[in-house]
């Protein structure tokens, strides 16, 4: 009999967690946090790519070794994650199976659930590793102990059944991911998910049906009654602030980050996801600090976590309606009539896309049309002909993601040129051969019974038309505030936008009650001041957003040493 070192045994004896991704630092950084916390009772494994991967499963199958857990990077060159783990499971049946993956990639995630039987899957950056590495290895290695049976997966998990061409589902599912809800797709039709309506009682004419982590059933909720339920906060925690943010994009996320950093008590209130329209961004390219680009939901996860590491507070699925100026106090009030009094506000609500109003345009919204990246569309798009609408850096960021997947991109922009977008993405776009941009022209009429069939598209120089076929259209234009909510109590231009600072003319001050001129992004109420794309002539953009909310903060500081 062959006896081993006991070196050999030593290695034999600790189940080995091996992590493959063609990062080398991203590899390096897996492998050192997991080593960090597990290296003492498991040998920690790395490779680079998925052939080495593989070898290395196999070297260790005949080295009699353990493999506990698998991690493997989903967009890696010759075999993704997904084929990688399908092909591994051959090896290590046992073994539990985790996917890295991109914010923008959790759609083919929730599709490897069902392929790879995986158990989890990992958002990057998974910083800090202490809230969401080691607790999901925690757990499966646990699992992995007790039974060797694959890992109950929808444990602890939101379930969504819905129809892929159904608007609220297609909602529902938009809504958990730009709130980075870890979250089970099944369709409707599917083995599963009739299984999961038979048990909730429903028979699919109301969709979606929401089973949340501890097996609540919901059919057909709205995202503020299923925040509350997926650990989304809803209710403010303090009777008085000294600052309430409205807004939370770029602008509202930069003000809760400084305020809360330099001691305010700090609010923030957002009506559907934080990011705003940046948040929905694939991939921004321009933005300080950031050479190679990073996603929007990048950004906005690490700002929001960095606003909440200071103390700030953030509200979600809801939304100001009312601001009410009460002596010293300043007061934003919800929905429900519940009122939030701070020292002072600052207004960061951005702005809007525009609906369609052509025909076919509004019954086919959510089944084909969608507005803003509806990034969970993005793998649907294989193979398909896709069109955007829209000339800013939104549509071409859009425009350069999509064509990853579909079969083409067509940019309609009723503009002459791309001249509005930046010169990267507009070089980008023109050295891309699955991206044809065609100017002066725009949508007349989407065309389809139960989801997007055609476009009508008109030639706005010849005003010649045709029909073309469509599968999903992604829409990107206009820039309405929406900042009806201020009637009467704040100074805005005639589309809307509010006014500051040297913007605001005397007759918008006639109710001034200070000795004082508004400081600089200060409105016509002294202590509510607005930042980013909200107020008028806003450089629309993410950088001058960000130094704008601090620069809010820098003037709310200014206004309380006065009051107080």
């Amino acid at each position: 009999m062959t006896q081993r070192s006991s070196g050999e045994t030593a290695v034999a004896d600790r189940p080995v967690i091996l992590t493959v991704d063609d990062d080398p630092g991203v590899s390096r950084a897996v492998a050192r946090d997991l080593r960090r916390r597990y290296g003492g009772r498991n040998r920690i494994v790395r490779a680079e790519s998925a052939a080495d991967g593989l070898d290395a499963l196999r070297q260790m199958k005949l080295r009699g070794e353990q493999a506990a857990v698998l991690l493997a990077d989903y967009r890696m060159p010759r075999m993704n994650g997904i084929e990688f783990l399908e092909e591994a499971m051959d090896i290590y049946p046992g073994a539990r199976r985790v996917l890295l993956t991109a914010y923008a990639d959790t759609s083919a995630a929730i599709d490897a659930i069902n392929v790879v039987d995986l158990d989890h899957y990992l958002l990057k950056p998974w910083d800090p590793p202490e809230e969401k590495l080691y607790p999901v290895v925690d757990d499966l290695m646990t699992a992995w102990r007790k039974s060797g049976k694959p890992a109950n997966r929808e444990a602890h998990q939101t379930r969504v059944v819905g129809h892929r061409w159904s608007a609220p589902s297609s909602e529902m599912r938009e809504f958990l991911a730009r709130n980075q809800v870890p979250y089970l797709w099944h369709s409707s039709d599917s083995p599963e998910g009739q299984n999961l309506l038979r048990a909730a009682n429903a028979d699919g004419s109301t969709l979606p049906l929401v089973i949340t982590p501890d097996g609540e059933r919901m059919i057909g909720p709205d995202p503020a009654e299923l925040a509350g339920k997926v650990g989304l906060a809803t209710i403010p925690e303090q009777d008085f602030y000294d600052l309430v943010i409205v807004g939370g994009g770029p602008a509202g996320l930069g003000s809760a980050v400084y305020a809360a950093s330099e001691g305010l008590r700090t609010i923030l209130v957002e009506k559907i996801a934080t990011g705003g329209q940046a948040g929905q961004s694939f991939r921004i390219e321009n933005y300080l600090g950031f050479p190679d680009g990073l996603s929007g939901s990048q950004l906005t996860d690490r700002a929001r976590r960095q606003a909440s590491k200071f103390g700030a507070e953030v509200l979600t699925t809801t939304e100001a309606t009312r601001l009410e100026v009460n002596g010293a106090a300043r007061t934003v009030v919800l929905p429900d009539e519940t009122r939030i009094s701070a020292h002072s506000v600052i207004l960061a609500t951005g702005v809007s896309y525009t609906q369609l109003t052509q025909p076919g345009c509004s019954e086919l919204a959510g089944r084909g049309i969608f507005y803003g990246s509806a990034l969970t569309q993005a793998e649907g798009c294989a193979g398909q002909d896709v069109y955007v609408v829209g000339g800013a850096n939104s549509a071409g960021q859009a425009a350069v993601y999509l064509s990853k997947f579909a079969k083409s991109v067509t940019i309609l922009v009723r503009a002459r040129t791309l001249t509005p977008m930046s010169a990267y993405l507009a070089e980008q776009i023109e050295a891309n051969d699955a991206i044809t941009a065609r100017t002066r022209t725009e949508v007349v009429e989407a065309h389809g019974d139960k989801e997007l069939e055609a476009l009508t598209i008109m030639d706005m120089s010849t005003m010649e038309t045709e029909t073309v076929p469509a599968t999903r259209m992604f829409v990107f234009i206009g820039a309405a505030p929406r900042t009806e909510w201020l009637d009467g109590v704040v100074a805005r231009d005639r589309r809307g936008f509010v006014l500051t600072g040297p913007d605001l003319k005397p007759g918008d001050l006639e109710t001034w009650p200070l000795d004082r001129p508004p400081y600089h992004l200060e409105t016509s109420v002294p202590g509510v001041f607005a930042a980013g794309d909200v107020h008028a002539e806003s450089a629309k953009r993410v950088a001058s957003a960000v130094g704008e909310g601090g620069m809010a903060v820098m003037l709310v500081h200014r206004y309380l040493e006065k009051l107080l």
